[in-house]
């Protein structure tokens, strides 16, 4: 079990109104810490601070940041989650799904990275964690733009954890497997049945259980963690 921070930290979501990010969120305010979720569109979940941005605007990310530090301070955690898809054989898929998702995915990621590393730097001390996918590891048919990105998160943050290590601030990467989640509820039975075969442990995952690992990565006892991807896939790729 992992020990709470002595004070609370301000922890800040990207994508946090729903699915995975929203059991992140809600996992980091049970431990008493102040946290944030941006959202596109809409309102904050309930119990939980919003700010609306748009990680493919550089624009919104510089306002969403100011207003964050001049109302609360200085983000100590970061949980980059952000990420959308666009799906497609890479011979039909247009130029502009392809860019849209590395505008989404990897850009607003290191928009959103960049932003927050200055005043962790000064304090010495700082956690980010980017949310990636087994795809990045192994790959999948059908999402050369998502995969891509997802692979492209493990070289930003194993150079971020190479620059700024002896700063205190660390980078790693969560790769969760297939999650319940409202994108995976509209699979067919035959789908779903597919891919559950293909994991050993023989079922998809809970966003809380994605949740309670980037907890832990976030915690005093991860200090010494740093450049790492950390699977949660339920064996669906190891080896890779």
């Amino acid at each position: 079990m992992t020990s709470s921070p002595v004070s609370p930290r301000i922890v800040f979501v990207t994508g946090g109104n729903r699915g995975i990010g929203l059991a992140i969120a809600r996992t980091f305010a049970k431990l008493g810490d102040l946290v944030i979720v941006s959202y596109r569109s809409g309102a904050a979940p309930d119990g939980l601070v919003g700010v609306q941005m748009d990680v493919t605007s550089q624009e919104s990310v510089n306002a969403a940041f100011a207003e964050i530090e001049a109302t609360y301070g200085s983000v100590d955690v970061l949980v980059a989650n952000a990420g959308v898809t666009r799906d497609g054989l890479t011979m039909r898929m247009s130029e502009e799904d392809f860019i849209s998702v590395v505008e989404t995915n990897l850009t607003g990621t290191f928009r959103t990275v960049q932003k927050s590393i200055s005043p962790m730097v000064k304090k010495r001390s700082g956690r980010v964690i980017l949310i990636g996918s087994v795809v990045g590891l192994m790959g999948s048919a059908g999402q050369a733009n998502y995969a891509s990105t997802k692979s492209g998160l493990i070289g930003m943050a194993r150079s971020l954890a190479r620059e700024y290590g002896s700063r205190g601030v660390t980078f790693n990467v969560i790769a969760p497997g297939f999650v319940e989640t409202d994108m995976t509820s509209t699979l067919s039975e035959t789908l779903r049945e597919k891919y559950v075969a293909a994991i050993p442990l023989g079922r998809f995952c809970s966003p809380e259980e994605i949740a309670e690992v980037v907890k832990f990565v976030a915690s005093p006892e991860a200090s010494y963690i740093t450049g790492a991807v950390i699977p949660v896939d339920g064996g669906m790729g190891m080896g890779h």
